[in-house]
């Protein structure tokens, strides 16, 4: 118990550097650290796990419809364009990928306004709304217009998912599984991009059958928005709401009777009366808060400097070149990436946040110095071969393990209560934002600096990212999110 202590005190002690009234930061640590040794106090049982997990899968279902929209055009996008009349015309067939980004962006800064405006089941099914609006329209359509209009419709849809339910998962789950819980969504959206090329599979013998991938998604959507009736609210958002007596009855449903009260009064205490004020852009941005919104806008931006989705999209062509067929090269990727959430699910509450994300992305910038030794002139036919697709296959099996799925889920442990959802959906649309340049110029860049380059440069981006895990990423392994939001605190 004295190591956990110290060790939620050290957390406190790194976000305090920032305030120059040492002495009154002092006081207000001793006070944090009593309530922290309160809350530790209990001597209990963990909850089982079992109470929150139907809840959890629910929520994940919005992370396998990110995965599977992202990559449903691929496949069949040499259909679409015959059908629709633009075939030969790589802006529209670029516009037909990239126009979801757009939607997710727009989807993304909306996303903690409505989480916190409406709750967050509601937002899940309002998130499960345009895609089922949107993919149908895709699916009926007979031009390009229409097919633009249902992919942005579809992008809003996949902007709101993500971080409601990053943010739903970490406030339902219990402490001890909360990392594992976390993973959870890392494993859907990789679920949901091989069911996409799954199901795309017959495209090019079944005239019309791009439209059977749309129409399929309509599914998983609707059982979305229905279960979500049937899922328990996040007694924080009750909470903050001061419907106390509701968000016990949640807390019940997601932790047993016995841990109900306990969750309240451990609520209570992290609570300090103004939970009920707005939360203004600017105070994100330079405000008190602005440290820890900085910590988790800049871990998303590398997750995307690190050049995963340039990887992802590169891959085929970079197997092709060593001789492996395309359909192989993505099945490889496929297992490499889920085999990766998986072992990342089993080690999350074990090693920590910040071991995998620390490890993770050092073994990215390893993978990528490989593929940029595969690229020079010195190396044989066969090390080409070995370090090209070890090299990615390595990358993206790293990636899997930390820099994947820790962001989503440390973001919302970290983040007070007050700004926890509006500060989630300025993070995440930076991730749109960079996302969307890295895969606009990739290309360009490839042609213009060469591959070895190019992977030099993803490398460097890998290793800031180590040194900045290093230096600013606290450890929330185990602790409740009052726990974490105690020891946080930030000063007025």
């Amino acid at each position: 118990m004295w190591g956990r202590h110290c060790e939620i005190s050290s957390m406190s002690t790194m976000y305090k550097r920032v305030s120059s009234r040492d002495n009154t930061n002092m006081v207000d640590m001793e006070e944090n650290s009593a309530l922290v040794d309160n809350s530790l106090d209990k001597e209990s049982s963990n909850p089982s796990w079992k109470l929150a997990l139907p809840h959890v899968l629910v929520a994940t279902i919005s992370s396998f419809l990110f995965g599977y929209h992202l990559g449903v055009v691929n496949e069949p996008l040499e259909s679409i364009s015959v059908d629709l009349g633009f075939s030969g015309n790589t802006l529209a067939e670029g516009l037909v990928v990239s126009i979801c980004l757009g939607g997710a962006l727009i989807g993304c800064l909306l996303s903690g306004w409505i989480a916190d405006a409406v709750g967050r089941r509601k937002a899940f099914q309002l998130c499960s709304l345009p895609m089922i609006i949107g993919a149908s329209m895709s699916a009926v359509t007979n031009n390009l217009f229409g097919m633009l209009v249902g992919r942005l419709l579809v992008g809003t849809g996949l902007g709101l998912g993500p971080p409601v339910a990053s943010l739903y998962i970490a406030e339902v789950s219990p402490a001890y599984v909360r990392g594992t819980y976390g993973a959870f969504i890392q494993i859907a959206t990789c679920l949901g991009l091989m069911g996409a090329l799954f199901i795309g599979i017959p495209v090019k013998e079944i005239s019309g059958w791009w439209r059977v991938c749309f129409w399929v998604s309509i599914i998983p959507a609707a059982i979305l928005a229905l279960a979500m009736f049937l899922c328990a609210e996040s007694p924080h958002w009750l909470y903050k709401q001061g419907r106390t007596t509701e968000a016990e009855a949640e807390f019940e449903k997601l932790l047993g009777g016995s841990e109900a009260k306990f969750a309240i009064a451990e609520l209570s205490k992290a609570d300090r009366g103004d939970d009920t004020d707005s939360v203004k852009l600017s105070e994100l941005l330079m405000g008190r808060h602005f440290r820890v919104v900085f910590i988790g806008s800049t871990l998303f931006a590398l997750q995307q400097l690190s050049g995963i989705n340039a990887v992802f999209y590169f891959s085929s062509t970079v197997f092709k070149s060593v001789g492996v067929p395309s359909s192989l090269a993505n099945v490889c990727i496929g297992v490499a990436n889920l085999s990766g959430s998986i072992i990342s699910m089993v080690l999350m509450d074990k090693l920590g946040r910040k071991v995998l994300l620390f490890w993770s992305f050092f073994g990215m910038a390893i993978a990528l110095v490989f593929q940029a030794t595969a690229a020079s002139a010195l190396v044989s036919d066969l090390g080409k071969l070995y370090l090209s697709v070890g090299g990615m296959l390595m990358f993206v099996l790293t990636f899997a393990l930390g820099a994947g799925p820790v962001p989503g889920l440390l973001l919302p442990e970290i983040f007070p209560s007050r700004i926890r959802a509006k500060a989630m959906a300025v993070c995440m649309s930076v991730h749109w934002v960079i996302n969307f340049f890295v895969g606009l110029l990739f290309l360009r860049l490839l042609q213009k600096l060469g591959p070895q380059l190019l992977y030099s440069i993803f490398a460097t981006f890998c290793m800031m990212a180590v040194v900045f895990v290093k230096r600013n990423v606290v450890e929330t392994k185990g602790k409740t999110l009052q726990e974490i939001e105690i020891a946080l605190l930030p000063q007025d």
